[in-house]
């Protein structure tokens, strides 16, 4: 058949929970003194939204065929997301064939090189990305998954990050991430709550259940050798995750070296492209890479990212993302479970990620996800069409 081409990209923004997972009202989990490289002043210690880290707001992107057919993604960007797509990004989009994403893809990065690299543009380019992903898929009737190979197992199993260990190992799931509450400007005091923390949920979990601590780049190379040393041998800690800030290469590879064998360090969250992971593989300085698919670049980098860690023997454990991460997941060898961020308030309910903005999102049941779920067209996922969609751009 003849391919449609791409007539139109729109860009638009919304407020509130969903891709910008942060956007959460008061008491919810996420925002709860957890521990932040804004941290070491008080006044930002309480809350990550007191210093502005629900500022950007949920970008959405749309891509529309001459045959009608529309693909969408969503993921943080914004306004500022938004003003990228309409006007620089749109002139690679529109009048290019539904299967030119690779072109698209070179074409978008190359154009911003000089803006860009990492950060908003990056998350710009990886929303168009996978909205390219989700129509070339709707146009040929297929999920994602079987354009990448199609499955490798049968279902995915799941580690659930939020308060509430426990709880997640009552629901099923192989594991349980916690948020680092306190960091190194609290000093002793702090790295005892943190570790009584540790101590209390291995009680309650027992000891073949995986934790795991997860530190937002708030550490520095002492404080987190010695809080994953203790935590490993008198806790059995899995990993400590993104313990420093992503540009410490240097700090990553003393990191890993440091700790106990058995123990990993992972990280790659707030990391991009296939450049940035070369840094943190060539240097050893992590065990497991953590790209968000939403900011790294997209599904189209995330396999050159995936391809570059097999051949390194590395796992791909992406950060969130939900659909746009399982669809990838179930398809490669190098990423034997998922993420699921658990985005009820309190921690103890299993709901969507991207709640309210998608809808037909699957969730984990008993920490696992049949692949049959992700057999619809596409990411296989509606806009909810009770949004308030605002697109401050035209092009």
């Amino acid at each position: 058949m003849d391919m449609p081409t791409i007539q139109h990209i729109r860009a638009f923004t919304l407020r509130g929970a969903g891709a910008d997972y942060h956007d959460q009202g008061s008491g919810h989990w996420i925002d709860d003194h957890i521990w932040t490289p804004m941290a070491k002043y008080p006044e930002y210690r309480q809350s990550r939204q007191s210093f502005g880290i629900n500022v950007l707001g949920t970008l959405l992107v749309e891509v529309e065929a001459s045959d009608g057919t529309v693909g969408f993604a969503v993921t943080t960007g914004g306004e500022l997301g938004c003003w990228i797509v309409e006007k620089h990004l749109a002139r690679f989009v529109e009048g290019q064939k539904v299967t030119d994403i690779e072109k698209i893809w070179d074409q978008m990065y190359n154009a911003t090189l000089y803006y860009g690299r990492k950060g908003i543009v990056l998350n710009t380019i990886s929303g168009v990305d996978l909205a390219l992903w989700d129509l070339l898929a709707k146009v040929r009737g297929e999920p994602v998954h079987a354009l990448l190979g199609g499955p490798v197992r049968d279902e995915l199993q799941f580690y659930m990050t939020g308060a509430r260990p426990d709880l997640a190992k009552a629901q099923g799931f192989i594991g349980g991430k916690l948020p680092l509450h306190h960091g190194p400007a609290e000093g002793p005091e702090g790295m005892r709550k943190n570790l009584e923390l540790l101590a209390a949920m291995r009680r309650q979990c027992g000891d073949d259940f995986w934790l795991m601590y997860d530190c937002w780049m708030g550490l520095d190379l002492d404080y987190a050798t010695r809080l994953a040393t203790t935590a490993y041998n008198e806790f059995g800690l899995k990993w400590i995750e993104e313990a420093l800030p992503p540009d410490d290469y240097w700090g990553y590879a003393d990191l890993r070296r440091k700790v106990p064998p058995g123990l990993l360090v992972t990280t790659g969250e707030h990391e991009a492209t296939r450049w940035g992971f070369r840094l943190l593989l060539e240097m050893g300085c992590c065990d497991i890479l953590q790209p968000d698919v939403g900011w790294c670049g997209g599904l189209t980098e995330l396999l050159k990212i995936s391809a570059l860690a097999d051949a390194h023997g590395k796992l791909v454990v992406p950060h969130g993302s939900s659909v746009y991460s399982y669809h990838f997941v179930i398809t490669r060898h190098n990423s034997p479970f998922a993420e699921f961020l658990n985005m009820s308030p309190g921690a103890d309910q299993v709901v969507p990620m991207f709640h309210p903005q998608l809808l037909d999102e699957p969730v984990p049941v008993n920490g696992r996800l049949k692949a049959s779920a992700l057999d619809k067209p596409g990411f296989g996922v509606r806009l909810n069409p009770d949004l308030a969609l605002h697109r401050p751009h035209t092009h």
